[in-house]
């Protein structure tokens, strides 16, 4: 259960620590005095949007820090296990707030993602907003209290699961067959591209080999004349060949040398160079050797290169990025080729998917069903303490009106009432006025939240239009609710403050230019202050607080 709850700089609360205890806690103070930033700052704690609109204006940032006490919750202590955030049976959730609205979040210290706060705080915190009896009025909302009630999670996510697999397999099938009308013209074409591009046999003789060769034979006659005058140059030429020099300076220098023998390496290195250029002279005659003119591979050339670059033209690709192309066409051809295998695995496939898809939403109906007759008896029964004494509530599920499968299951799910005898039961929206629906939205919100597990249950100004002898019962099924979890209600109704264990107030200060909120738990004297402030507005006097003692006195039950 939460057992500490600290606020500093969010919006008109400087500075806030207030200790939280087990039962039933209400909040209560004049309109505009905060309540709801506490439930804000609740809210932002436990993973809501933040924006900068949250820090008070001479703040640097607003924190929320939470403390839960674990040992009513072993669902958040699993939870921090798995994650590795576990701290000795201890949770303790931070929350910053900056002035350019980015935030920061922190489980036991440890830096965490917005997702994992609000999936951890799933399992710790539970808000009914004083909207929830207009959110009721959605189906789906309806769909998934029932689902709640009934602890249909797991069988949901299975439904669920087994419809995507069916619904992308049963989309491949649906394209696949589309595609399969004009396959074989298709394949057809494929088929001659492939062929096409095969016949040039790029593997053995890629572009980049061909434009090279075709080089070298149309430029072989200034080939074999600059060779041979190089060959001269180098080696042939008696009087002003590289060779004959090097000659003359070896000889040179090897007759100083008998004076200089630092000059026989320098030796050393020319004769070397002159071996190396008589080497390179005869491979150079042995090349040129070894060219000769070719019109006819010349003309096979010049027509191989022509039918590529026409083809790489054609296929809006490179010239070299051919043999890419030529792969790529042949996969797409496998594909068409195997596309009708394909198609008979994916009509086996889902088949067998649809076959587990309406045996599991068939379970889901029926457990849907079992607790529909459950939820309705308890909700009607609930709805005639809360001043409706001839309600019927009715949970109505029935078979969606196709055969294609669908999210969530077949079923659809919708709430009826009656709120008089003989009259028959019509949807909430068409039927139930507002302050009839606020109480079924409360009865449901009673019975629903009986079998849950959650150890900290929040009640924002869901008593709205209720009062009289029903708001003391509402002020006693929230107090119920109580004995096996923490609940903490907001609310202007006397008659459910008195039921709380602990009465928490909620006053506004201003002072100069500021203006700021505080809360105090009141001591018994003061609770009475407070309830006769509600029974009877701006005076108070005797008769009220007389009856406010009255009410605390009466609604201490012996539990």
């Amino acid at each position: 259960m939460l057992v500490n709850l600290n606020i500093s700089e969010l919006a008109v609360v400087k500075s806030l620590d207030l200790d939280l205890d087990k039962g039933m806690s209400v909040l209560t103070g004049e309109t505009g005095a905060g309540k709801s930033i506490l439930l804000t700052a609740l809210g932002l704690a436990l993973g809501d949007r933040a924006d900068s609109g949250y820090v008070r204006p001479d703040g640097k940032r607003a924190e929320i820090n939470l403390e839960f006490d674990l040992s009513d919750a072993p669902q958040a202590q699993q939870w921090l296990e798995e994650n590795e955030l576990d701290e000795e049976r201890q949770c303790l959730i931070r929350r910053i707030v900056n002035q350019d609205g980015r935030s920061k979040a922190y489980i036991n210290n440890h830096p965490v993602t917005l997702q994992s706060l609000q999936a951890l705080s799933e399992k710790l915190v539970e808000i009914h907003g004083q909207h929830a009896h207009l959110t009721l009025l959605n189906t789906d909302e309806q769909r998934r209290l029932v689902d709640s009630f009934a602890n249909n999670q797991t069988l949901l996510d299975q439904v669920n699961t087994c419809y995507r697999q069916w619904h992308n397999a049963n989309k491949e099938l649906q394209n696949l067959i589309k595609a399969s009308t004009d396959q074989s013209q298709r394949e057809e074409l494929l088929r001659y591209q492939i062929d096409e591009l095969q016949q040039l046999d790029l593997s053995h003789n890629s572009y980049a080999d061909l434009s090279e060769e075709h080089g070298k034979l149309a430029n072989l006659e200034q080939i074999l004349t600059i060779g041979q005058s190089q060959i001269d140059i180098l080696y042939e030429n008696d009087q002003l060949s590289v060779n004959q020099m090097l000659s003359h300076s070896i000889s040179g220098l090897t007759q100083i040398a008998r004076f200089a023998p630092e000059l026989n390496e320098i030796c050393t290195l020319l004769s070397e160079a002159q071996i190396q250029t008589e080497e390179a002279a005869q491979q150079l005659r042995r090349f040129l050797e070894a060219q000769e003119a070719d019109p006819l591979r010349m003309e096979a050339l010049e027509s191989q290169i022509g039918i590529i670059q026409s083809l790489s033209r054609k296929h809006h690709v490179a010239p070299d990025e051919l043999p890419e192309q030529l792969v790529k066409l042949e996969r797409e051809l496998d594909g068409l080729t195997h596309g009708s295998e394909r198609i008979e695995a994916l009509k086996v496939s889902t088949e067998e998917l649809l076959g587990q898809y309406y045996q599991l939403a068939g379970q889901l109906s029926e457990q849907r069903r079992r607790s529909g007759e459950k939820l309705q008896k308890q909700i009607s029964a609930m709805i005639r303490e809360l001043g409706m004494p001839q309600g019927d509530f009715l949970v109505n599920i029935s078979a969606l009106d196709t055969d294609v499968p669908r999210l969530n299951g077949k079923d659809s799910v919708s709430f009826l009432v009656s709120a008089n005898p003989g009259l028959p039961a019509k949807p909430l929206a068409k039927v139930a006025s507002g302050g009839e629906l606020s109480r079924i939205s409360l009865a449901i919100q009673v019975v629903t939240s009986n079998d849950k597990t959650t150890p900290t249950m929040i009640f924002d100004e869901v008593d709205s239009g209720i009062g009289g002898s029903i708001a003391e019962i509402v002020g006693q099924k929230l107090r119920s609710l109580s004995h096996n979890r923490q609940v903490m209600c907001v609310t202007h109704l006397p008659q459910v403050a008195s039921q709380a264990h602990h009465h928490l107030y909620v006053e506004k200060n201003s002072q100069a230019d500021t203006t700021s909120s505080t809360v105090r738990l009141l001591d018994n004297e003061a609770r009475v202050e407070e309830i006769a402030r509600m029974l009877g507005g701006v005076n108070i006097t005797a008769k009220t607080r007389a009856h406010a003692k009255e009410m605390l006195f009466q609604s201490v039950p012996s539990e």
